[in-house]
């Protein structure tokens, strides 16, 4: 590919896991560029601490966010571990991404295919986004049963897809497994970018309660999320503490390590 062509992201490592430190403008304007110049197969990751966690257990969920143009900081956990490695980390999760995204394609002509969520959710997002987006253009949208589809079924979802012509695909089917549909998918749908992004189909639907501004603006969102769902939670948000555990002692190691090479 030619190096002109190519989505330009400044990236910093957290053992081995790469993580973006461009500007949310940055961002916005290379989704744009690639979409203008219609290339398929370009992909988003956010990340959280708790994908780091899996990311460095599991080869496949660590090949797709080294593969991704952009992985994005989701969550103050990831900003707490790069201090231990000198980094000043750019948050930008899923739910802000889409938003911004469904403003800055509103006069540029974006068009947006949602995939995922319980049933209903994927509708009630798009007209919830319409309405504070109106010229927003949502192609359409597809809850996928909640198993494994056949081979014929995969097919037939992946030409649904292609048909609508998509710009963006987001797609909301809970950590690990949206990242895999992306990459097993990226070749086969014509679409310049797909982007994981979980939570953001409730949030954006209205399914579940978004935590408060000033909650999110101190990184305080997670303590909402444990409150309304804390046998869940609790689970995921151990895991990210082992991460940020691992990430802080690594990162208090180096300076040691260094001394002895």
């Amino acid at each position: 590919m030619n190096r002109a062509t190519m989505t330009t992201s400044n990236k910093s490592y957290l053992l081995g896991i790469p993580v973006s430190m461009d500007t949310h403008e940055h961002v916005l304007a290379e989704i744009e560029r690639r979409i203008r110049e219609k290339r398929p197969g370009g992909s988003i990751c956010i990340t959280n601490t708790e994908s780091m966690y899996h990311a460095l257990r599991r080869p496949g969920h660590m090949a797709y966010i080294q593969g991704a143009e952009f992985s994005l900081c989701d969550g103050v956990g990831v900003i707490v571990a790069g201090y231990f490695w000198g980094l000043k980390i750019n948050r930008y999760n899923g739910p802000i991404l889409q938003l911004d995204c469904s403003d800055y394609g509103q006069a540029r002509g974006w068009r947006h295919f949602f995939y995922g969520g319980k049933e209903g959710v994927a509708d009630m997002m798009a007209r919830k986004l319409k309405e504070q987006f109106p010229r927003l253009e949502v192609v359409g949208t597809y809850c996928p049963p909640f198993r494994e589809l056949t081979p014929e079924e995969d097919e037939a979802v992946v030409a649904m897809i292609n048909a609508t012509q998509p710009d963006i695909v987001w797609v909301g089917l809970g950590l690990l497994k949206q990242e895999a549909w992306v990459a097993t998918h990226l070749k086969r749908i014509n679409a310049p970018w797909m982007v994981p992004v979980g939570a953001a189909f409730d949030y954006h639907s209205g399914a579940i309660p978004w935590a408060p501004k000033w909650m999110q603006s101190l990184g305080m969102e997670w303590i909402f999320r444990l409150t309304l769902q804390p046998k869940l939670r609790a689970k995921r948000y151990w895991w990210s503490l082992i991460f940020v555990i691992e990430a802080a002692l690594a990162g208090m190691l180096r300076p040691i390590k260094a001394v002895f090479k």
